[in-house]
């Protein structure tokens, strides 16, 4: 599953990565630009902090829309149609942890994608990786920095 250079994405992941790349380009960098402009106006740039700053944001900026535009053309899509029977990129995941019962629910998701915070992890990650390709009812162990941890698999949606 793993390839060279490629990013997995859900279609929702790549329109939000287009929408930034074309905010980026159409109203960003043009702002950016004039911003520039107007530091040049006010003379000598050499000691002028408004067009170091501006420079420093365009920078910034034309790095942006290269880094997206690298992710967007290598960009894999995540192609999930409903339950599945293994863990797989792209499906939610329901483990119950052994030792203490408690229950949560993951979505897989490449590495572009990944917010813990909201339940969405990399298929790279450690609870990620152990979880791939085992189905319902099986038991996953995970090396934690606090020793291995055992789930049991409850769902896959």
């Amino acid at each position: 599953m793993d390839e060279p250079n490629s990013d997995y994405l859900t279609a929702e992941g790549i329109q939000k990565l287009q929408e930034e790349l074309d905010y980026l380009v159409n109203v960003r960098r043009p702002e950016v630009a004039r911003q520039i402009a107007e530091a040049k106006a006010d003379g000598d740039v050499s000691e002028n902090a408004g067009y170091d700053e501006a420079k420093n944001t365009q920078a910034f900026v034309e790095g942006r829309i290269l880094t997206l535009r690298n992710i967007l053309a290598s960009a894999k899509v995540i192609e999930h149609d409903g339950p599945k029977e293994t863990v797989t990129i792209g499906c939610k995941v329901t483990i119950r942890d052994l030792e203490y019962g408690d229950e949560e629910t993951y979505t897989i998701v490449g590495s572009t994608e990944v917010d813990p915070g909201n339940g969405r992890i990399s298929y790279k990650s450690p609870i990620g990786y152990a979880l791939m390709g085992h189905r319902i009812g099986e038991l996953v162990s995970v090396e934690a920095p606090a020793g291995n941890v055992e789930f049991e698999i409850v769902a896959i949606a």
